[in-house]
């Protein structure tokens, strides 16, 4: 009779209530903190300022918000492994202006979102060749990347932007009745890559690699293999970035993208994406993408500094990466022992 007094079935109303008298902080920061920390600086924006809601605005920081999410997608894939990618802007630089070149000499934007991606698959399997061949360091092997990058679009282009670029701009800068061009392109491109993170043998293997690599490769995971497709992944996503970016400008700029690495790896990293490998989502980074933007935004319609805003965001990354090692080192200690 006790154990059946016991084992009495909560309504869904005490069950809801128990569920969250069992959770400690860190796991509703872990849970819900990202979407928390949005609504609430959307709200606090809307105070501040008066234009923040306006249409015109809110499509602005959408069409500013795709370049970074698009390379916050892709960079996903690399930090779950437990990887690093600083040569995104760069890279963002090459692509954009290469297919901004291709834009002016052929007149066929085909033709030019071809050659921007096909660079950035190039640009991807260097990097993950290299990390996985020769054991160098990600951060080390994406840092030598940025100067190759820099320096390579200079000496294509000598210096001088890209111009007579004809339609191309209808990409960053055109709409399907309301909504942007390039947040439909933003749309598709996170459906596929949550697809593939979710649904897929590879978007599993990323997480048991990025969880613990040894374990992964006894077995069986080919880890280099995984590696390379997530830093051939985030190249092609870097490039659809650097093409959509080029396109907004309407012109191919070789010293463009500067600080575009800082930005997406931010967002990934407030958006839930542990930097030492493991765990991490999609949508997590897209809503860090959004809080950056958001933020970016609110600071210049306040006219506040662009110094202040480089600290603004550095203070953001350096709180974020301490609440994760918080959480996770408290998640640790109230796992059970198991004997």
């Amino acid at each position: 009779m006790l154990n059946s007094m016991n084992d009495k079935t909560l309504s869904p109303r005490e069950g809801a209530v128990s569920k969250f008298k069992g959770m400690n902080l860190a796991s509703i920061y872990r849970k819900y903190g990202t979407v928390l920390i949005f609504i609430g600086i959307v709200v606090l924006a809307s105070f501040v300022s008066d234009a923040f809601l306006s249409v015109s605005n809110l499509t602005n920081v959408l069409r500013q918000v795709v370049v970074v999410s698009l390379l916050a997608t892709g960079v996903t894939f690399i930090i779950i492994l437990g990887q690093i990618d600083v040569s995104l802007g760069a890279v963002v630089a090459l692509t954009g202006t290469i297919a901004a070149s291709v834009m002016s000499a052929t007149g066929s934007i085909a033709l030019s979102m071809a050659a921007g991606v096909a660079m950035g698959v190039v640009v991807g399997f260097v990097n993950g060749f290299v990390v996985t061949q020769f054991g160098i360091p990600s951060f080390i092997t994406t840092l030598a990347m940025t100067t190759v990058a820099r320096g390579g679009v200079l000496l294509y282009t000598g210096g001088v932007p890209v111009s007579g670029l004809g339609n191309f701009g209808v990409i960053g800068q055109g709409s399907v009745g309301p909504v942007p061009i390039s947040v439909l392109i933003l749309i598709a491109v996170l459906l596929v890559s949550w697809v593939l993170l979710n649904r897929t043998k590879f978007g599993r293997y990323v997480y048991a690699t990025g969880g613990n690599s040894k374990a992964a490769l006894a077995s069986g995971i080919n880890t280099r293999k995984v590696t390379i497709m997530a830093f051939v992944y985030s190249g092609i996503l870097t490039a659809v970035g650097g093409i959509v970016l080029m396109s907004r400008i309407n012109s191919g700029q070789p010293a463009g993208g500067v600080g575009y690495e800082f930005d997406a790896i931010t967002a990934v990293v407030v958006g839930g994406t542990s930097l030492m490998g493991g765990t991490g989502t999609i949508m997590g980074s897209m809503i860090g993408s959004l809080i950056i933007g958001v933020i970016n935004n609110i600071l210049n319609l306040l006219n506040v500094s662009s110094y202040w805003q480089q600290i603004a965001k550095g203070l953001i990354i350096a709180v974020a990466v301490i609440l994760d090692v918080k959480t996770k080192h408290s998640g640790a200690k109230r796992k059970p022992q198991t004997t």
